[in-house]
């Protein structure tokens, strides 16, 4: 038995001990994940547009991560729309930023292990850019999103005469509440995962120009700022869409 096997086996063991049914529910949701995942790995490889097939499982894992949660058809329906009003904003931003800062591709920092290899594989790495800095938003996005609609759809279920101005001030505060928490998760993710590449540039004695300037500290810089943007965002668009669905629901009563 290898060492991933042993991992996953515990983390389902954790998950079925502290969430019970929907712990299981929410394993069975992570391994679909990465199935869609590695899909979308294998059709970017088959020279599909990445960016077509990025939108398309970002979709299908948005719907599997939001509606697989324990919240609320009206909460679950709200975070939804708001992460897909998100991933359109975040696609008109990554799109002209990845072709302005060009930081597709591989840098110098990879010269050793590509060599000898071609790297005229037929694949816009712009492009590939662009999926990473959506796919790395995800998760973030659909947690702010879902954890904020829950709180708001909890409020509007012990106080159903709610005026929607004072909803959205409401989800207002949790949204404050909860954005540092979803920031720092996003910036320790960045670190941890870039903290050889820092060790390297320690190492050279880079410059802070060079560092800044690298090719493979801005693309994972770009990435994580758009996240960080997508995060900021998911706070006024979901309570907005939630105020407006109770204005509507209150309209017709």
């Amino acid at each position: 038995m290898g060492t991933i096997t042993v991992l996953w086996l515990v983390l389902l063991i954790l998950m079925v001990s502290v969430g019970g049914s929907q712990g299981i529910s929410s394993y069975l949701g992570l391994l679909i994940n990465f199935g869609i995942l590695f899909i979308s790995v294998v059709l970017m490889a088959f020279h599909f547009s990445p960016i077509i097939v990025t939108l398309v499982s970002s979709i299908i894992l948005l719907s599997i991560t939001i509606f697989w949660s324990n919240a609320s058809d009206n909460a679950s329906s709200s975070a939804f729309f708001a992460a897909l009003v998100i991933l359109l904003i975040l696609v008109a931003i990554i799109l002209p930023i990845e072709n302005w800062a060009k930081v597709g591709g591989f840098g110098l920092e990879d010269s050793d292990e590509l060599e000898g290899l071609s790297t005229l594989v037929g694949i816009d790495f712009t492009a590939v850019a662009v999926s990473t800095a959506i796919l790395s938003s995800l998760g973030a996005i659909a947690e702010a999103a879902i954890a904020i609609a829950s709180g708001l759809d909890e409020i509007i279920s012990q106080h159903s005469a709610i005026l929607p101005k004072q909803l959205f001030f409401d989800g207002t505060i949790i949204g404050r509440q909860i954005i540092g928490t979803a920031v720092n998760t996003l910036f320790f993710g960045f670190f941890g995962s870039s903290l050889a590449l820092f060790m390297w540039f320690k190492g050279l004695n880079y410059s802070l120009g060079t560092i800044i300037n690298d090719k493979v500290f801005a693309g994972e810089l770009i990435a994580i700022m758009v996240a960080f943007i997508g995060v900021v965002l998911t706070i006024p668009i979901t309570t907005l869409i939630m105020s407006i669905r109770l204005h509507n629901k209150q309209k017709v009563k």
